[in-house]
């Protein structure tokens, strides 16, 4: 089983989504960017649900008894605070029996013009033994997947562990692949080649809270 799964190598309805996700002719409409972050998540979680258990149920239909396979994995959908949100409510759609968990995490700039990327607040229900998929709309360094993985640590130990981003650079996706465990997946919409000097992603799309939720004020 790949690590690794990158849409963008397939031609695909999501390309068009992305498409609209760059394009800056139409960042206005922050309507439209959220929506097409849900569109991306929903078919992100479609494919992700191909990969998880299932056990047969005997149904009845109006004609006839039949077995039916229902998912048994215990999911729980994890998203990193603002910009997230989009895209994990439509792989909530996807698969809407997943409990939810939040993280925010932010970059906290120091004195000589880097950063830390730092958690702030952690909502998570017990892991122990279920499916986990932490999202977030942009994986630039890698770091902000990283410090969420550490700060869900004491929800207990999931039995899978699935990564989703819409733009990834190739440095954070290599950076994961190095450090992570080779067990923990990771589902991208498309990679980036570059990261510019203060990390953000090129060509990307630009900042996906401000785009989705409006233009923040930095304090």
């Amino acid at each position: 089983m790949h690590r690794l799964k990158n849409f963008s190598e397939t031609p695909s309805i999501l390309d068009n989504y992305l498409r609209q996700l760059r394009d800056k002719s139409i960042h206005s409409d922050p309507d439209q960017f959220r929506e097409n972050l849900r569109r991306v998540g929903r078919i992100i979680g479609y494919e992700i649900s191909k990969v998880l258990a299932y056990t047969e149920k005997a149904i009845e239909t109006p004609m006839q008894l039949m077995s039916q396979r229902v998912l048994s994995d215990k999911v729980v959908a994890i998203t990193i605070l603002r910009a997230g949100l989009p895209l994990h409510d439509g792989i909530l759609s996807a698969i809407p029996t997943a409990e939810n968990g939040f993280i925010s995490a932010y970059r906290k700039h120091n004195e000589n013009g880097g950063f830390e990327i730092e958690v702030g607040y952690v909502a998570c229900p017990n892991l122990e033994g279920k499916v986990l998929i932490l999202n977030d709309p942009m994986l630039a360094t890698g770091s902000s997947f990283l410090n969420a993985l550490e700060a869900v640590k004491a929800y207990g130990k999931p039995k899978e562990i699935h990564l989703v981003a819409v733009i990834s650079s190739r440095e954070g996706v290599e950076r994961l692949l190095t450090e992570l465990d080779p067990s923990i997946r990771l589902w991208i919409g498309a990679i980036d080649p570059y990261l510019d000097e203060n990390k953000y992603i090129l060509p990307g799309l630009g900042d996906a809270g401000d785009l989705a939720f409006g233009e923040k004020i930095q304090s």
